[in-house]
């Protein structure tokens, strides 16, 4: 049952696309009608994403202007002060200024820094270099916070593939071992925070994390997600890595807003005790974030959700030093995040096998998780490469009817009605941008404006291409698996 249900989203994302090229050449008039449908459900689920964006975005501006460290000395007095955060970061071969940019990002926060662990999370894999890199960070920054570890993931252990989550469970175990236990911190008063090594968080990260920890219906039952915004090296890339970037960026933010759909992704918050009673992260698969809430919403019978902090966290970019290696890098990235299907399987064998879980609750997320990632690798596809097909290849008499002339009028003008979505992607992109650097000129504004007009094309290579090829790759299974990626992280300049 596992093998088929890990051949599910492969063979319903190729049915799609290839019973949408058979209807196109034997019923062309049902292809051109469903055509017109899918374009104005487009339009509308455009036009309702955008919504839910800019709600986000209100919500996260005002969230930025308020001191979370003060209202939590306030409304919480006598609770807080017990909580302890646990700071997970995954290190591989990171450069010095990576890391040192996110350590020094910890510091800055309004929440006392003592009451922070920090556990800098090496690879032996990763060689002597990485070591000696991890060791002159410790040296600079370990007396600043409560407590700092260094761990050193073994290479070759049984039962694992090489990545994050294999990495983190090994951290997470050697610091309750070495700190925590040793300490006697009750595991309900820690908050774990797994950070991708990139990521840096704002001032009051810790303090609305506490906050909305100690204000949570379940506290003990729930993740914390903020808001990945990938623009710590924005000016570095090129367009078409800002746009994906964004667009990332973008989605996340309108899940913010519709949490009861709201799954883990990439840094994220978590109880600690949670953690040790399912037993940490995976060791065996690719996209630990997010299968992380899985293992939780199974484990405690669905009683597990996850809370939007609608407060962000900033990440890098994809960039490489060479345009060519950064698509290969953009795309690659894509892929591993459209390996998060290896979850579906996962889920829906949880679910026939768990009892406890409500019919209602497994109806919702078997649908809600399969029909997103099918409408990833196959949506664009239908819009943007399809439409012409019952005018180019449909049988009969088609190409001489009404609708035949009219369906790519038709189609055009619902989809450039959905432009509307790009327009605002464009203008929220712009207020996000961080300070310029040196020598960048107000006209430059319009050329990142201007970069949108990519999001059709980016949409196809950079979204719909990769997510197809990971679905085909865990349907085909064996040798076609994907391993963990670990995405190149780099600066144009040194510190």
């Amino acid at each position: 049952m596992y093998r088929l249900f890990e051949r599910l989203p492969g063979f319903l994302a190729w049915g799609t696309l290839l019973l949408m090229i058979f209807a196109s050449w034997q019923k062309p008039l049902w292809a051109a009608i469903f055509i017109i449908l899918f374009d104005t459900y487009w339009l509308l689920k455009t036009i309702y994403l955008t919504f839910h964006l800019r709600a986000t975005f209100v919500k996260m501006r005002a969230n930025l202007k308020i001191n979370w460290q003060e209202r939590l000395e306030k409304e919480c007095s006598g609770r807080w002060e017990s909580l302890r955060h646990l700071v997970i970061l995954p290190m591989y071969h990171e450069p010095y200024s990576v890391v040192k940019e996110s350590l020094e990002s910890l510091t800055r926060t309004n929440y006392p820094p003592k009451k922070i662990i920090v556990v800098l999370a090496t690879e032996e894999r990763a060689g002597e270099e990485a070591q000696k890199t991890a060791i002159r960070l410790e040296q600079e920054y370990a007396a600043q916070f409560g407590s700092f570890l260094i761990t050193r993931h073994p290479v070759d252990i049984a039962g694992e593939i090489p990545g994050k989550g294999s990495n983190e469970t090994w951290a997470a175990k050697a610091v309750k071992q070495a700190i925590i236990d040793t300490q006697k911190i009750p595991y309900d008063q820690i908050l774990v925070s797994v950070f991708d090594v990139d990521t840096q968080v704002y001032s009051d990260y810790f303090g609305i994390l506490s906050y909305q920890f100690l204000q949570a219906a379940k506290p003990l039952r729930s993740s914390f997600q903020p808001i990945p915004l990938f623009i710590n090296n924005i000016y570095d890339t090129p367009a078409f890595a800002r746009v994906v970037s964004f667009s990332a960026s973008f989605w996340q933010m309108m899940q913010q807003s519709r949490p009861e759909r709201l799954t883990t992704f990439s840094s994220h918050a978590m109880p600690f005790s949670a953690l040790v009673e399912i037993g940490y992260w995976q060791t065996d698969i690719v996209s630990e974030d997010s299968r992380i809430f899985w293992q939780c919403y199974l484990h405690y019978n669905g009683d597990w959700k996850v809370e939007p902090l609608f407060y962000p966290v900033s990440m890098d970019a994809n960039a490489a030093p060479t345009f060519w290696q950064t698509l290969k890098n953009v795309y690659k990235q894509q892929r591993r995040w459209g390996y998060g299907v290896e979850n579906i399987p996962y889920l829906l064998e949880g679910f026939r096998t768990n009892q406890l879980i409500s019919g209602k609750k497994k109806a919702y997320w078997s649908f809600i998780s399969v029909e997103g990632f099918h409408s990833w690798s196959t949506n664009v596809i239908l819009i943007f490469a399809l439409s012409w097909l019952p005018i180019l290849i449909g049988s009969g008499n088609f190409g001489t009817t009404v609708l035949a002339y009219k369906l790519p009028e038709i189609a055009g003008w619902l989809i450039r009605l959905s432009n509307v979505g790009i327009i605002s992607a464009a203008i929220l992109s712009l207020i996000l941008l961080p300070p310029h650097p040196k020598g960048l000129r107000k006209r430059d504004y319009v050329f990142y404006v201007a970069q949108w007009l990519l999001m059709p094309l980016t949409l196809i290579i950079f979204g719909a291409l990769p997510a197809l090829e990971a679905q085909t790759r865990l349907m085909l299974g064996g040798k076609w698996r994907l391993g963990f990626w670990v995405t190149p992280k780099s600066r144009n300049y040194s510190k």
